[in-house]
């Protein structure tokens, strides 16, 4: 039987990173959260992580970790693999073994962006590149291995300190005259910090048995901010919304394509996510990207 949510013991994986930073804030009024990063848990190691999860011994695992670097990926391919497939799908099997619920992030990369729609959870799975193809094999390991899981899909990350494109536009905004940024990526932008506040209302809310409750409502959820936007308006409402702008010394946005910036991975070009099926199961959505871009730069 799994606690009630105000006495759990949270294992939370990636607490460095964007989310997990976030996490540990909204996760803490649930109960006691004991967060990991890799400095402290080499995910790659996946004999050391069952050891870790054998001694901590938590009530609900909820993991924000991931390999991220995508053009590195393509040379780490083994890498990328074990932490963002491996490594999910062991603390998926430990969750199911111990009768505890499990969060996993994924990622809008696992679609190819030809779609002209906002994608949901039932289109075809075609990633480009093998950051793609190892959150992809993640989330088919986590669905084999079954349980009471819930992967959440998510777009666009971003958090004001350090991190995603937002941080990135400040910094650009603050050393280059002209920015080129491309207008043929469109996506659904989520700040980590509402990312985290939903994703913790999803777990808090219900108060009895959480384990029979995810069991019931296990499978994969989209979940990032509501709407489209290209890179490029994007980056026009992040600097119009800049409470420091006047420490700006840009003064030309250039639109650019995707095509003009070589990477070693491709890049899906459209993957703005259609959120309702989370809305409707667990009746709670995200904001409009501009209204919480809004909140996350002060305004």
């Amino acid at each position: 039987m799994i606690p009630q949510a105000y006495s759990m013991k949270i294992l939370l994986f990636g607490k460095a990173g964007q989310l997990g930073w976030e996490f540990r804030r909204t996760l803490a009024p649930l109960g006691e959260v004991i967060g990991l990063d890799q400095a402290e848990l080499d995910l790659s190691d996946l004999s050391a992580l069952t050891e870790a999860m054998d001694a901590l011994k938590p009530n609900l695992i909820v993991n924000a970790s991931a390999y991220t670097a995508v053009d590195r990926a393509e040379e780490q391919r083994n890498l990328a693999f074990k932490v963002n497939a491996e490594a999910p799908a062991i603390m998926a099997e430990w969750a199911k073994r111990s009768h505890i619920p499990f969060i996993h992030f994924s990622t809008d990369y696992v679609f190819d962006g030809v779609k002209a729609t906002p994608y949901v959870e039932e289109d075809t799975t075609n990633p480009l590149n093998v950051y793609g193809q190892s959150k992809l094999e993640g989330e088919q390991a986590i669905g084999q291995v079954g349980g009471a899981y819930v992967i959440l899909r998510t777009s666009w990350v971003y958090s004001i300190g350090v991190g995603g494109f937002v941080s990135k536009v400040l910094s650009w905004a603050r050393n280059q005259e002209t920015l080129r940024i491309v207008t043929d990526q469109i996506g659904s932008p989520t700040w980590a910090r509402m990312l985290a506040e939903v994703s913790t209302t999803m777990i808090g809310s219900f108060r009895g048995n959480l384990w029979e409750y995810f069991r019931e409502n296990s499978g994969v959820y989209h979940l990032g901010g509501a709407g489209s936007i290209s890179r490029f308006e994007f980056t026009q409402e992040i600097l119009r919304l800049d409470p420091k702008a006047g420490e700006q010394k840009v003064k030309n946005i250039e639109p650019a394509l995707t095509a003009d910036f070589p990477t070693q991975a491709r890049r899906p070009l459209f993957t703005s996510l259609d959120c309702s099926r989370f809305e409707r199961v667990f009746r709670l959505n995200m904001p409009n990207w501009k209204d919480a871009l809004r909140l996350a730069m002060g305004e």
